[in-house]
């Protein structure tokens, strides 16, 4: 009695599996925003002086940090170089420089030297979703950190980013970013 009979067995991993698969086809791609505008191009926003504000949130959703960044960018053909100047509220900095590769309309990479290997990204439409692995100094040790970046242009000069993160698999935190290009007049 206490013994599944075989066909059972067969039958809840086969339902198990289906709706596995089910679930994972729910989640957004980035190809889902082929046809929203304004069309993001890396290479022109990120080309030039942007800043940008923020905020780094734990596991249950506490504010843990807020920053501001100072970047600056510019690109020659498909290679593109950002540098990232980071203030946090508690008075610390950090520096990021990153070197990117467009490598056709939609896909790009990247390298900084606190990224684990290399960052990738796919685009379309307003949206760009860029993943890697950040090493991270926390209370002396190191960690690497999944991040999961999720852009949208929303005009030609504010870009808003949502960051999951993750280690083992499981979420840590969250980081929500807003860019903002300068206008004509130099006001960001």
């Amino acid at each position: 009695m206490g013994i599944v009979p075989l066909k059972s067995r067969f039958r809840v991993l086969l339902l198990a599996t289906l709706l596995g698969w089910g679930l994972s086809g729910c989640a957004a791609q980035v190809s889902d925003y082929a046809g929203e505008n304004p069309k993001l191009d890396l290479r022109e926003f990120f080309n030039g002086p942007v800043h940008a504000w923020g905020m780094v949130q734990d596991r249950s959703g506490k504010v843990v940090r807020r920053f501001e960044v100072d970047m600056v960018g510019h690109w020659e053909g498909d290679l593109g170089v950002l540098e990232e100047d980071f203030t946090f509220n508690d008075g610390e900095t950090q520096r990021r420089v990153w070197t990117f590769r467009r490598l056709d309309e939609h896909r790009y990479s990247g390298t900084a030297d606190d990224v684990v290997g290399e960052a990738s990204g796919e685009i379309y439409g307003n949206a760009l979703r860029w993943r890697y692995v950040l090493a991270l100094e926390v209370d002396g040790r190191t960690w690497h950190i999944n991040f999961d970046d999720w852009m949208y242009l929303l005009d030609e000069r504010t870009l808003f980013n949502r960051t999951v993160m993750k280690k083992f698999g499981f979420r840590v935190g969250e980081v929500t970013l807003f860019f903002r290009k300068p206008g004509d007049a130099g006001e960001v």
